[in-house]
């Protein structure tokens, strides 16, 4: 680093370092606060302590069956989706890797759906799904399940190429001597797979679980657009049961936040756990 460089930088650091003041820190600390208040705005709240908290999971002495039927519903739905992807996206990368032709058209093919934004791509396998289930006088919110299955196949659809994109940039990664020599020892395919790929993809590995994982837990614009947690807010995932605590029940908004920093320690605590589990095996290995 240049003596100019060191002498200057905090002039380059100043205005992402106060965008993310502004923009990030300020409005989290002030959720936080405004989780132990009752508030309609921003600017008119008064103080109730941990009252909020306490309403999480009782409502008027009686237990919240829909906020715990939401947590429940988004683990099994994160549970899938991250198996789903990570599986499907690898096998697609290592297909891509092997030199067949129209490589870079069946890429951009599949890393297309990223781009597009959650509730245009809801609302449109919206009307595919129910076109499709019209013949059995079904919708997709006819039960939680097919809701259910409608948001994985979506999620799933929309993600894949992303981490696609990922796993192929660690595939070509790998050593090719590693390879080589792998071949030469008499491995197959799958051996090669299994001991030489897999174990140099580990940091790739942790990077497209931890992606999945979170994304998967903080799911609101499909699930919105696709099913709004019909049938019966059966199919609310978290993000969506937070949202209508908030703008759905008046006087709740409070509740509606202590909810939200919940959800903020628990998605949290998972992903260090999930991160610190796959950081000790690629230490190990």
């Amino acid at each position: 680093m240049s003596k100019t460089t060191k002498k200057y930088w905090p002039l380059f650091v100043l205005p992402t370092f106060a965008a993310f003041i502004i923009g990030f820190i300020v409005p989290f600390v002030y959720g936080i606060f405004l989780s132990f208040c009752k508030f309609t705005t921003v600017t008119d709240w008064k103080w109730t302590g941990l009252q909020n908290y306490t309403k999480i999971f009782y409502v008027n002495g009686k237990l919240d069956t829909t906020f715990l039927h939401s947590i429940w519903y988004t683990c099994l739905f994160t549970a899938v989706t991250v198996i789903i992807i990570n599986v499907v996206a690898f096998l697609i990368a290592m297909a891509l890797t092997r030199g067949i032709r129209g490589t870079n058209f069946f890429r951009t093919a599949f890393f297309l759906p990223n781009l597009i934004g959650g509730i245009v791509l809801s609302y449109v396998w919206l009307m595919i799904f129910n076109a499709i289930l019209d013949d059995y006088s079904k919708t997709i919110v006819s039960t939680q399940w097919s809701a259910f299955w409608g948001l994985v196949i979506v999620v799933c659809w929309q993600q894949i190429g992303y981490m696609m994109i990922i796993y192929i940039a660690g595939i070509q990664n790998v050593p090719s001597d590693l390879i080589e020599a792998a071949k030469i020892d008499g491995a197959n395919s799958h051996q090669i797979v299994k001991d030489v790929i897999l174990p140099q993809l580990r940091p790739t590995i942790t990077i497209c679980t931890f992606l999945t994982l979170t994304n998967g837990f903080k799911l609101f614009d499909q699930n919105l657009a696709l099913t709004n947690g019909n049938p019966g807010k059966m199919s609310q995932l978290l993000a969506l049961n937070i949202y209508d605590t908030m703008y759905g029940t008046t006087g709740w908004q409070g509740v509606g936040q202590a909810k939200a920093v919940l959800f903020f320690i628990m998605v949290a605590v998972i992903a260090l756990v999930q991160n610190k589990l796959t950081t000790q095996k690629e230490e190990v290995a």
